[in-house]
């Protein structure tokens, strides 16, 4: 194990210890195995190469106040995998043999868990792809499952701290019933240029409108958005936006905290109306935007150069739960 710094991390891919993995082969899924190889061989012709056969995950295990590992909401990865899988015509592992590859993979390399008051985290990555070999436009007939970890810092090097965010309307992350809605790879791919040019320009993160009428908010950069207005949390709905786990507990806790929860269509025009805004997923948690910039409506929304006050009670309440700092009362975690 190399030396980790783990007060510095960014968010990029350190090398464990093993994965672990299994296929599916006629018919059935094999055990579970544990390797230490990195690579994966596969014919190529596999279908995942050729036709986007492919979905993921990503979830994350914390070390406690209490030195005990928790790992957040796996089983509603699980489910999602599932939903993704079945809308590429997939085979995917039920809920019981995701949960038990998340938990042995983390086990196996329990040392680089981040030690408790870093603010990193144990990043964990279930992939699944088709494996078989096609050349027609058809299913594969075997797939592969397999779930890595590496220690994370924060998704942003400032941290919880406001984002810059720029409107792209001349690019879209995912159409209308197409696969806005599920989590494959081609989603990500579609953002890349977007994201590239976003960034050139100062921005950290890109906001994408919906592919039809370019009027509703969907996505932001790889998260959900979420605004603030008169004590509703107000996040978009749509078949193009990703149902996000982190924001799906988010208007939990708002809704426990006595905040009218909202999830609507929302205009862009609504920007100007929200007290705070922020981003949500899994890998950043929260991002408080500070700013959002229209270039083509010549429009700059403020929202403060400091998280909002209900950004930070949120974030906190989230990051209470997931290290052991407050009670548990939705039975989200697994405690290993």
């Amino acid at each position: 194990m190399e030396n980790i710094d783990w007060e510095n991390l960014g968010f990029g891919y350190i090398r464990t210890d093993c994965n672990v993995r299994t296929y599916w082969r006629d018919g059935k899924w094999e055990p579970l195995t544990v390797t230490g190889d990195e690579n994966i061989n596969m014919h190529m012709a596999s279908t995942c190469l050729h036709y986007g056969q492919e979905a993921f995950e990503g979830l994350k295990a914390f070390r406690g106040a209490d030195g005990k590992i928790r790992i957040f909401r796996a089983d509603e990865n699980a489910k999602r995998m599932i939903r993704s899988a079945q809308y590429l015509m997939m085979q995917a592992p039920d809920v019981d043999l995701f949960v038990e590859a998340v938990k042995k993979v983390v086990l196996a390399n329990e040392k680089y868990i981040p030690p408790y008051g870093t603010g990193a985290s144990l990043y964990i990555r279930p992939l699944l792809i088709g494996t078989g070999a096609q050349v027609g436009v058809k299913p594969a007939d075997e797939y592969m499952f397999l779930v890595f970890v590496t220690p994370v810092g924060p998704y942003y090097k400032s941290g919880f701290k406001p984002i810059d965010v720029i409107i792209d309307r001349r690019h879209d992350r995912a159409a209308p019933h197409g696969t806005g809605h599920v989590k494959v790879g081609g989603n990500y791919a579609a953002s890349l240029l977007s994201g590239d040019l976003g960034h050139s320009k100062g921005y950290p993160s890109v906001m994408y409108l919906d592919a039809k009428e370019k009027r509703y908010i969907d996505e932001c950069g790889a998260a959900n958005f979420y605004g603030i207005r008169d004590g509703a949390y107000i996040t978009p709905k749509s078949s193009s936006v990703l149902p996000s786990i982190t924001n799906m507990s988010l208007r939990t806790l708002a809704a426990d905290m006595g905040l009218k929860v909202e999830e609507r269509p929302v205009d862009v025009a609504e920007l100007a109306t929200f007290e705070e805004a922020g981003a949500c997923g899994t890998a950043a948690v929260i991002s408080p935007i500070g700013s959002v910039l229209d270039p083509e409506e010549n429009k700059t929304y403020r929202y403060g150069t400091e998280a909002g006050p209900w950004s930070v009670k949120l974030y906190e309440a989230l990051r209470g739960i997931q290290f052991g700092l407050r009670e548990d009362t939705h039975g989200w975690n697994i405690v290993l």
